[in-house]
């Protein structure tokens, strides 16, 4: 296993409840990579306050990035990922995302259905693959692998 990153690192390496985010797909390796945890109710999710944790740190050299982030309790949780290329703090057409369960993503839905992103956390470690996504001329995807 990767060495978790982030400040909940510890909880990782401790086999706390948390996620392992597995961020891979990066179009460049600049800026910052934020992970936020959102709970089980669906208003909750993406609106502004109601995250439940965040994990703010600058993008790796290279390979996939392994955030930790420590969990409540067991449950049922969203996991929410921006990578910032240029690092300002603020969200650009160039910047890329993703969710746990990696739904499809358009420029007419940024923003997916809760039940599409949620996932269940058991106690220990439970890892969530994020595949980020970027704009594309008028579309949203993957980067095309090289």
């Amino acid at each position: 296993m990767a060495t978790a990153l982030g400040a909940d690192a510890g909880a990782c390496e401790r086999g706390e409840t948390a996620f392992l985010v597995r961020v891979d797909g990066f179009k460049t390796r600049t800026g910052m990579l934020r992970v936020q945890l959102y709970g089980d109710n669906p208003a909750d999710f993406l609106a502004k306050g109601r995250k439940l944790r965040r994990i703010d740190l600058p993008v790796t050299r290279s390979g996939r990035m392994d955030v930790c982030i420590a969990l409540p309790t067991p449950g049922t949780y969203v996991v929410a990922v921006r990578h910032d290329l240029d690092g300002d703090g603020k969200s650009g057409w160039s910047d890329g995302g993703g969710f746990s369960r990696n739904p499809r993503l358009s420029l007419l839905r940024l923003k997916p259905e809760f039940r599409d992103v949620v996932v269940r956390a058991g106690a220990g470690v439970s890892p969530v693959d994020v595949q980020l996504q970027y704009r594309r001329g008028l579309s949203i995807g993957p980067v095309a692998a090289g």
